[in-house]
């Protein structure tokens, strides 16, 4: 068991005081985007004695990881935890499926793209599947409504300009009018965000409230991306609220946008984000239209069930299981198979394994190999990433 010192990651849209403060740490004026707790070979946690740990495991993977992790995923870490704080909008993006990210990964090492290119679209050859656990109120917008809805939300606009994307939408569904949006001269996607953003705006300030949030977004997003056909495309998404403690499973192929607030993410251990909107960044339309999932259709809330430990968030794949566990001053105990990631959210955690003793503090994260029993002990509050092997 090692406590581990994570890795802090800028972006713009980062919020600028909710992970300083979860942290106990003063805000800089600096958008704090995330915090990643793992072993991505990008920005791997830090051991106590400096090495990463994806090191330590490439060192030690039957110890580490466990051999039926070994045998499942490879000798490595197959999550990636972190903690996401929007204090603006994430870009539109969906992830690919293991075998898109392998070709893809594979087609852009052979062709020599750097991995640090701007236009390079797959960082690694895996999957990223991810849950979000909110840790204040989240909005998102996540997969597509169903089409008749879309159909009504972007008539309701009664926009000339929007007659193309209407008649794709109803002719050849959401397969036809997204990348139709997508693939827009310059002219034309200014013009038609510009005149969704007025309408859409008007029809908030008309206190009208069906599809009120969508479009309130809508005319923010524009504020903020003027010209983007990421801000039609929402109109066509799920708007999500969720509250502390509820959660979302994103799927591969599933198009999602992080819009506000913060919370605990888990997700295969992989930085491939294919963009189709509401970003300045590189959109490769061919990759994202081969490995968006058009289906449409409301996108569950995930609620927690018990389990060991905890309350569980079950998901459809292996690669990683998410735990919320409340420890009191009486020691609990902590035992999975594979290896864990223990995370604290509130107050102050004790843990204890293998005659050692580690104290998490709010933000504070601890490697626990796999099979290694834990003691916890608080009042605290911890988040626990491991493998959903048995």
């Amino acid at each position: 068991m090692w406590q581990i010192q994570s890795s802090v990651r800028h972006y713009d849209w980062g919020h600028e005081s909710i992970i300083p403060e979860l942290m106990g740490l003063e805000a800089d004026g600096r958008p704090w985007a995330e915090l990643w707790m793992g072993a991505h070979p990008d920005e791997p946690s830090l051991l106590p004695d400096g090495r990463g740990l994806d090191a330590a495991i490439a060192d030690d993977p039957a110890g580490l990881l466990g051999e039926p992790v070994r045998r499942r995923f490879g000798d490595r870490l197959p999550f990636l935890m972190k903690v996401l704080a929007a204090g603006s909008p994430l870009s539109l993006q969906a992830h690919p499926t293991k075998a898109q990210a392998e070709a893809g990964f594979a087609a852009e090492e052979e062709a020599g793209v750097p991995r640090d290119d701007p236009t390079r679209t797959y960082k690694d050859a895996n999957h990223k599947p991810e849950i979000l656990c909110a840790l204040t109120p989240v909005e998102a917008l996540c997969g597509f409504r169903p089409v008749e809805e879309s159909l009504h939300c972007l008539a309701k606009l009664q926009l000339p300009e929007l007659k193309p994307t209407i008649a794709a939408l109803a002719r050849g569904g959401l397969k036809v009018a997204v990348p139709q949006l997508l693939a827009l001269s310059g002219r034309r996607r200014e013009s038609l965000v510009a005149a969704v953003a007025e309408r859409a705006a008007a029809s908030v300030a008309a206190n009208d409230p069906e599809f009120v949030n969508t479009y309130r977004w809508a005319a923010r997003l524009a504020e903020k991306y003027p010209g983007d056909p990421g801000v039609v495309i929402s109109l066509m998404c799920n708007h999500l609220t969720l509250e502390p403690g509820e959660a979302v499973f994103l799927p591969a192929g599933n198009l999602h946008a992080y819009l506000a607030g913060s919370g605990v993410e888990l997700m295969a251990n992989s930085d491939n984000v294919l963009r189709g909107g509401l970003t300045p960044k590189h959109i490769d339309l061919a990759a994202l239209v081969e490995v968006l999932d058009f289906t449409d259709g409301k996108v569950p809330v995930l609620r927690p069930v018990l389990g060991p430990g905890g309350l569980r968030y079950p998901v459809p794949i292996d690669d990683f299981d998410l735990t919320r566990v409340a420890v009191d001053t009486a020691p609990g105990e902590l035992t999975t198979p594979g290896p864990q990631i223990l995370l604290c959210v509130e107050q102050t955690a004790v843990l204890e394994a293998g005659g050692e003793q580690i104290t998490l503090a709010p933000g504070g994260a601890a490697f626990v190999a796999a099979g290694q029993t834990v003691h916890a002990s608080g009042p605290a509050v911890l988040f626990r990433a491991t493998t959903a092997l048995l």
